[in-house]
């Protein structure tokens, strides 16, 4: 099997690589590096397990290495939600237009499998907590849930047009190790910079849903096994965390006993955070997958690595 992994030197991409290639798959990684690392997949680079193409999506040059793939996993993006509220425009290129560019090389050299990382934001402020996939309408409240939403039906198109299977998985906040953003990082990262008070964005209350980054690696390859035409399915836990309590563990994790909490108020953080987020998982439960970790231990886990790993 060949496979292609857009971001693959990034948060999740990394670790999807690192299973690729114990499966014993041909890889390769395009990546761009402005949000990945390079020494996340530096190993299987030097001992020849995956190959490493340095490209911008945006840009031309890295097209015909996907000529011969089988599949190709779409994880490259901007990630920023905050961010996407106060400039859009690099959400809209890095999203939409990546992703049709990556449609348009698989057409031209028939890769005929995509797999793409969505959101649970495209869901916006769901009515219906936990939110099924077929939870309608979708409106989402950010303009990083709109790209992601845009990009869903891209693909969509492609597949009916030209022959094409899809895999569009939307996630729940996906934490662990080698994690470069999202609201752990953040809680570690003010804390090292004053151990004594911690801000906190709206009133703590927020609820959402969390799931270990090696959960997530296996759920995304356990659901390749549906072939519909275009396959839709949540990824998440089946329970959430609010904002105080991550809070309380991140200090925990840090030895930090005395950390006082100022928060900055309103049931939102910031623009187009959704206060409430629980995914349903029954669909993919269906057929047989479901996590072993809850929201909290996946919290745990991922604040213990990302102290650890400084």
């Amino acid at each position: 099997m060949f496979d292609v992994v857009t971001g693959g030197a990034g948060f999740i991409g990394s670790h999807l690589v690192d299973t690729l290639v114990a499966q014993g798959n041909e890889v390769l990684v395009i990546d761009s590096l402005c949000a990945g690392r390079r020494e996340c997949i530096a190993r299987h680079i030097d001992n020849g397990a995956a190959r490493f193409v340095r490209a911008d999506l945006l840009d031309d040059g890295w097209q015909e290495h996907i000529d011969g793939a089988d599949r190709l996993f779409h994880l490259a993006a901007d990630p920023d939600v905050r961010q996407s509220a106060i400039n859009p425009d690099p959400t809209m290129q890095n999203n939409i237009m990546a992703t049709y560019r990556v449609l348009e090389a698989m057409r031209r050299y028939e890769v005929t499998e995509l797999v793409f990382t969505s959101t649970s934001t495209v869901y916006g402020d769901a009515t219906v907590i936990p939110t099924p996939e077929d939870y309608a309408p979708l409106l989402p409240i950010s303009v990083y849930g709109a790209s992601k939403l845009a990009c869903e039906a891209l693909i969509s198109s492609y597949c009916y047009s030209f022959g094409m299977k899809s895999w569009i998985y939307r996630f729940a906040n996906i934490v662990g190790e080698r994690s470069g953003h999202g609201v752990i990082t953040d809680f570690i990262r003010k804390l090292r910079e004053n151990p004594a008070e911690l801000e906190i964005l709206g009133d703590g209350k927020q609820a959402k849903s969390y799931l270990e980054v090696h959960e997530c690696v296996a759920a995304m390859l356990f659901a390749l096994r549906t072939r519909g035409t275009v396959n839709i399915f949540n990824i998440g836990s089946e329970d959430w965390i609010d904002v105080k309590s991550i809070a309380e563990i991140v200090a925990e994790e840090m030895h930090l006993p005395d950390v006082k909490f100022r928060f900055t108020g309103g049931e939102r953080g910031w623009v187009g955070d959704v206060p409430r987020m629980q995914l349903s998982i029954e669909r993919i439960k269906g057929k047989r997958w479901k996590p072993e970790l809850g929201s909290r231990e996946s919290v745990r886990l991922a604040a213990r690595d990302l102290v650890r790993s400084g």
